[in-house]
């Protein structure tokens, strides 16, 4: 993998305050029904996406353990339910004002690191961008360094049974990893991919693009 300096622990942190209150801007003035819309998440509106940012700045021991167990020891059921219930409690505007308070926390559930917290907010950006049909652009740093801890989380988001056989290239930073048939997009639309949201295929190049659409990657 070509991936130049990492971001210090301060720059990334500086830099998810920096997204949180984009994402905050960004809902500014939605009305009900755009909150209420389907996310790139399945399953989740853009306020339990909402929800979920804030959430994770409150996500200590005791409550994760109570939500593991509500939802039986599955932690993506147990994230999607307690940001759904959170968000069915509170009021938009509440949640709006939520998220943007927590733009300068830099509290790290346990079992994550600041780097997490950056990939999370970045990712959860675009959920919630794209099917407003707003372009949301990342800056070129963090996403780089986002990508960057994709990769060293591989087995969490099944990169290697979804995209081994691929070179990936970005476009516009310095970035690329892997071999066989090229894919080629920004380094957003490669850490859309990366993540596993299949609107990235329509931000990407290359012939292997629809190898991977065919897949379902």
């Amino acid at each position: 993998m070509n991936h130049p300096e990492s971001m210090t622990t301060e720059q990334i942190w500086q830099a998810v305050a920096a997204e949180r209150a984009r994402v905050a801007d960004l809902l500014t003035d939605r009305t009900e029904s755009d909150w209420d819309h389907a996310s790139l998440c399945a399953g989740w509106r853009l306020r339990d996406v909402v929800a979920h940012l804030v959430l994770s700045t409150r996500a200590n021991l005791g409550w994760i353990v109570v939500n593991l167990i509500r939802a039986r020891g599955n932690v993506h059921r147990g994230l999607r339910d307690s940001a759904i219930r959170y968000a069915d409690r509170v009021s938009t505007r509440q949640l709006l004002a939520e998220l943007r308070a927590t733009a300068p926390s830099r509290f790290v559930p346990i079992g994550t690191v600041p780097a997490d917290r950056l990939l999370d907010v970045l990712v959860h950006a675009q959920d919630i961008a794209i099917p407003l049909g707003i372009v949301h652009e990342m800056p070129s740093v963090p996403v780089r360094s986002a990508l960057n801890r994709v990769w060293e989380t591989a087995d969490r988001f099944g990169i290697e049974e979804r995209l081994s056989g691929y070179r990936l290239v970005a476009t516009d930073i310095e970035w690329s990893t892997g071999t066989g048939e090229l894919v080629q997009g920004t380094a957003g639309a490669l850490l859309l991919l990366a993540t596993g949201r299949s609107a990235a295929a329509a931000l990407l190049t290359g012939p292997g693009v629809a190898t991977l659409t065919a897949n379902g990657s």
